[in-house]
């Protein structure tokens, strides 16, 4: 009988705390150190959550993806959403106009990480990938939207309709290939006036999605960001130009909330 007890009171709460896990991780709330150890996210911004990692795997397999990327990228935004992508299957290519073998990424103030250039920019052909991802951080995007090749390299990706995800600073480079206007995204603070300029609406949201164009703001939005770009990577292929609509949900101009 005491062991029927002891069961009974447990199984209760194991099932709240398990449903409250579920619904926390999927809503893709930020770490909070306040909370209860329990109740934290884990320290990865990779990290999607169990649940999504299973939907997730495999969904991308068959799928190139480009990640155009200079020197000075923000590391977690290049590098937590190219494992996201790995994870789900795709086959992923860093491509960039420098002319080394790798390009130092940026953290916490100072040179990070370096990831190895899979494609030099000069022999890289938008037509041999599915979607494209851009990641932030101040001197990347800043070198990208100078480099006339890079920019056109985007724009392909745009003209074709294929799916586009930009992080932080990222859409910096979307702003130079003229397409933005009518578009609703969003980006780091300091880039509004010049999205609003370019013709867009912007708003302070983790992750929107606009007919195949992903955005989000900053380091902490990663697993809302990767969760998104994989759902419309999947899908694939939209209205060329980016207008007119998305092809199914979440429907144009459509803010997530998490």
């Amino acid at each position: 009988m005491r062991i029927f007890f002891v069961i009974s009171c447990f199984v209760p709460v194991f099932s709240a705390y398990f449903s409250y896990f579920l619904f926390y991780q999927h809503r893709g709330c930020q770490r909070n150190e306040s909370e209860p150890f329990l109740f934290r996210r884990g320290p990865s911004l990779a990290f999607i959550s169990g649940m999504d990692i299973l939907n997730s795997k495999n969904k991308l397999s068959g799928k190139r993806v480009a990640i155009l990327s200079e020197e000075g990228f923000e590391e977690s935004e290049l590098f937590d959403p190219k494992q996201a992508l790995e994870e789900a299957g795709a086959n992923v290519k860093v491509i960039s106009p420098n002319k080394n073998a790798e390009i130092k990424g940026w953290s916490k103030g100072e040179w990070g990480k370096s990831v190895k250039v899979d494609v030099k920019l000069d022999s890289a052909n938008a037509e041999d990938y599915d979607a494209i991802m851009l990641p932030g951080g101040v001197m990347n995007p800043d070198k990208l939207r100078m480099n006339q090749k890079a920019v056109d390299f985007v724009k392909a990706f745009v003209n074709a309709g294929k799916p586009i995800a930009a992080i932080c600073h990222g859409p910096q480079t979307l702003i130079e290939t003229g397409v933005l206007a009518g578009k609703t995204l969003t980006s780091w603070a300091s880039l509004k006036t010049d999205i609003q300029n370019a013709g867009a609406t912007w708003v302070d949201q983790e992750v929107v999605v606009d007919n195949g164009l992903v955005t989000s703001r900053k380091p902490d939005d990663i697993p809302a960001f990767n969760k998104k770009m994989i759902e419309e990577f999947v899908e694939g292929r939209h209205a060329p130009g980016l207008t007119q609509g998305s092809r199914s949900e979440p429907k144009r101009g459509q803010v997530i909330n998490f």
